[in-house]
């Protein structure tokens, strides 16, 4: 008996369920309806697989391929041999309408503030990180001429202090050369991000976080179309902010999806003016002197919740039911 094979899982899902559906979708709902069978992959995200499928299918075959593509953004795939006996373009007004209700209620459940502890705890524990966080509270911006501090801090900042990777002796030398193994970073949350809001929240981080020695946009949610990670991959060639999916079901397994571009030098005007519009950036600036000062993290920064502690504020907030 021939093993089941990624064509078997996109073919008996879409019959199945008798819908476009994204890759994805595919994927989840061939896991909900117990279509896999004997199927299995080592691969940590099947349905990028099966996106690619797709789109070899498509690209190769022509009119001739197994499927179609009924929508770009996202993307939705549907059978060739199925597409007359259905109406495709009510289906989609029904799940436009199922999406935006489905937005809409997530906002309701929580918000983007609602994300700092996890962003929080992955960077305390991430290698390349290994930073101590504080969240910039926008309220506390002094008031000023309408636009003029629009897109001007970011939502969390971080520090990474060599404390704990250098002697003291390397620490010594260093200071005597003026040099510093200080790091700083700078955020920007989305709970979500596709077509309909990247060029904004992208161009927002890069308004807000470029002044960093490496600056970043988070997200829960991201769109697993392949041409979205193609414009993803473009911007952030030309432009240098980077990419962090974040995991709520595994907080230390989100994954920095493109790295930021490492600026050696700080943008002190930058940092010069936060510091005078805002009294968190401010105060992250003297606790970071203070350390410094002391040798160690001493300060109190944003609260790293532990694994357990985690685990509660993400079900009691319900994050990880949106993803």
């Amino acid at each position: 008996m021939a093993k089941t094979t990624f064509w078997d899982v996109i073919e008996k899902t879409i019959v199945r369920v008798g819908t476009p559906l994204s890759a994805k979708e595919i994927w989840d709902k061939a896991n909900e309806l117990k279509l896999l069978g004997d199927f299995s992959t080592s691969g940590k995200t099947p349905w990028a697989t099966i996106a690619a499928y797709c789109y070899t299918d498509i690209n190769n075959k022509g009119e001739k391929s197994l499927v179609i593509q009924t929508s770009s953004r996202p993307a939705q795939f549907f059978l060739r041999k199925l597409a007359d006996q259905v109406d495709l373009e009510k289906i989609k007004r029904q799940k436009d309408s199922e999406l935006a209700k489905k937005e809409k209620t997530e906002k309701k459940k929580f918000n983007e503030r609602d994300l700092h502890p996890l962003l929080v705890a992955y960077c305390y524990g991430e290698s390349h990180f290994k930073a101590n966080l504080k969240t910039v509270f926008h309220e506390k911006t002094a008031k000023a001429t309408k636009g003029k501090n629009e897109w001007l801090h970011p939502d969390i900042v971080g520090v990474y202090f060599p404390f704990r990777d250098y002697t003291s002796e390397t620490l010594e030398i260093q200071n005597h050369l003026s040099i510093t193994s200080i790091k700083l970073f700078s955020f920007e949350l989305k709970i979500s991000l596709d077509f309909a809001n990247l060029r904004q929240s992208y161009f927002q981080a890069v308004s807000n976080s470029s002044w960093a020695n490496e600056g970043y946009l988070a997200t829960l949610n991201i769109d697993d179309d392949p041409t979205f990670k193609d414009e993803l991959r473009r911007l952030n060639n030309a432009f240098g902010i980077g990419i962090i999916k974040l995991n709520a079901e595994n907080i230390f397994e989100s994954e920095i999806l493109f790295p930021s571009k490492i600026n050696q030098e700080i943008d002190w005007d930058t940092v010069n003016r936060l510091a005078n519009e805002n009294s968190d950036f401010s105060s992250f600036l003297k606790l970071i002197t203070e350390d410094c000062k002391l040798g160690k993290v001493k300060s109190e920064y944003d609260t790293v919740l532990t694994p357990e502690e985690l685990t509660q504020y993400i079900s009691a907030k319900g994050i990880s039911e949106s993803q």
